[in-house]
């Protein structure tokens, strides 16, 4: 069973452990202060923003520097973790890169035609942190993600409100897409990349549109990343929605980037959403979307979809609101 939420029929909310130990974390991975261009944020502006959108972590993402890395430490406490990282800038591509040393700086003086990548990945990996590739689609000069996902942890599917007013944009939809290909072929030969979404904050109002809901062991760096690693998350428009999946067959059951054994038996897919009125719920598998169904008009609904590891070598889902944007989505859980 789900044991990281309280539920009392459709309607749940996220349950710590005392001391911030095992529990369901909101966090936002790339988020921009004024020391990043088009920045317009001090780090307090983002902290107090930060808190106010229900984020339990940040990670400071400014490009191409480590000036912010020391700036954190009277801002942060029991409620709010930062995480040191970078978004490197590339000619052909943007990636985040995340639980660096403090002061640690990535080059970004290359393209995907210097080969030059797989060194700059491996020194992240040395400093035990996360390579995640970013805004795969982005309509801008270098934007664009150009290199492989070889080498990358995770792909960043959901990037905010940096040039549009709408929260789900067309270069979303792209991403998501292109991730959701590769996630068939990388189940099948055992080793998959998790999705996460970012807000990509460099302006008010923006942090935590979206962020990335993450089981970690504590509220610490460590703990995070390794969850985020795992694709033990979901992705949340913002705060106000709430979502669980379960997928039970016999006597096991697994959660978000879990792996379950079904041992032939049917299996069964749990859904808790709430936030989302009159929204729409999607079944995606390596087949592709195989089963939707609506939400009341109050945004809570527990749905039930049944499948078994034949038919399914995972389940994801994803919830739009009437108007098709996004409001959540989950990685997979994978059956065997």
């Amino acid at each position: 069973m789900v044991t990281d939420y309280g539920m009392s029929g459709s309607q749940f909310s996220p349950r710590r452990v005392a001391g911030q130990g095992r529990g369901w974390y909101r966090g936002d991975c790339h988020v921009h202060s004024v020391l990043s261009n088009g920045g317009e944020l001090t780090p307090e502006q983002l902290a107090a923003g930060a808190r106010a959108a229900g984020l339990d972590f940040i990670a400071t993402t400014e490009h191409n520097t480590a000036d912010a890395h020391g700036v954190w430490g009277s801002l942060v406490g029991d409620d709010l973790l930062v995480i040191i990282g970078q978004e490197v800038t590339s000619r052909t591509g943007h990636w985040l890169a995340l639980g660096i040393d403090p002061g640690q700086v990535v080059d970004w003086r290359y393209g995907v035609r210097d080969d030059l990548i797989g060194k700059h990945l491996d020194r992240v990996h040395e400093a035990g942190g996360l390579c995640v590739a970013a805004h795969l689609h982005a309509p801008y000069p270098s934007g664009v993600f150009m290199y492989p996902f070889e080498g990358f942890d995770v792909v960043e599917v959901w990037n905010g409100l940096w040039i549009s007013d709408e929260p789900w944009q067309a270069d979303n939809a792209a991403a998501l897409a292109e991730w959701g290909r590769s996630l068939a072929v990388d189940i099948r030969h055992g080793r998959w990349r998790p999705a996460m979404g970012n807000s990509d904050t460099h302006l008010e109002g923006q942090i935590g549109r979206p962020h990335t809901v993450v089981l970690a062991e504590e509220l610490s760096s460590d703990a995070v990343l390794a969850g985020i690693r795992a694709g033990r998350s979901w992705v949340a428009e913002s705060a106000t929605v709430e979502l669980s999946l379960q997928v039970s067959a016999g006597d096991g059951s697994a959660d978000i980037g879990g792996r379950l054994d079904t041992h032939g038996e049917p299996a069964v897919v749990r859904v808790n959403v709430c936030g989302v009125p009159s929204g729409t719920v999607s079944f995606h598998t390596d087949r592709g979307t195989v089963h939707r169904a609506p939400l009341p008009g109050d945004g809570s609904g527990v749905l039930e979809w049944h499948t078994n590891a034949e038919e399914s070598a995972f389940v994801r889902i994803e919830v739009r609101h009437p108007d098709e944007h996004m409001a959540a989505l989950t990685n997979p859980i994978t059956l065997t």
